[in-house]
Order: C-alpha cells, then structure tokens, then sequence
C-alpha cells in the first residue's frame, strides 16, 4: 500500500536527517548551533532530499531544536512529530 511506503520513506528520511543534524549540532547544542546545523543538515543530503528536509526543518523547526537539546533520539523525535508510527 502506497501511504504506508510514502510514511514509511518520510520516516527513514526524516531519521535520517535529524542523524546527520545531531551530529553537527553536537553534543550539548545551543539554539545557534542547532540553527546552524539545520541549515547545513540538509545541504549535505542532496539536491532532492535536501528540499525534503529543508521543508521538514521549516515546519518543525521548534521541535527539532527542542529534541535536540533534550538529547532525545532521532526517531523520537519524528515520532514525536507524527512523521514515524511509534
């Protein structure tokens, strides 16, 4: 079924990006450094995706940053944002 693969590549991708920003955020994040990561996350996935994301980042921008700065885990977090089925 076609709405379970759609979810199903949202929520790889969503994990996938919010991995790649947790890393340049580092480990103890300010709002600046989660900003910045966001910004320069998603350029290094691409042309496509990085669209994706970038689109992901502005919608849900508050939470990512909040996640982040929990220590929560990637997939918490797009589950959190009802990307992922938890």
């Amino acid at each position: 079924d076609s709405v379970a693969q759609r979810k199903g590549f949202k929520c790889s991708l969503c994990t996938k990006a919010l991995k790649k920003i947790k890393v340049l955020a580092g480990d103890n994040p300010d709002e600046a450094a989660v900003a910045a990561a966001l910004q320069k996350g998603c350029r290094v996935l691409g042309r496509a995706v990085g669209k994706l994301c970038r689109r992901l980042v502005k919608k849900y921008q508050d939470q990512i940053t909040e996640g982040l700065q929990n220590g929560d885990k990637p997939r918490a977090i797009c589950t959190a944002m009802g990307i992922c089925q938890s």
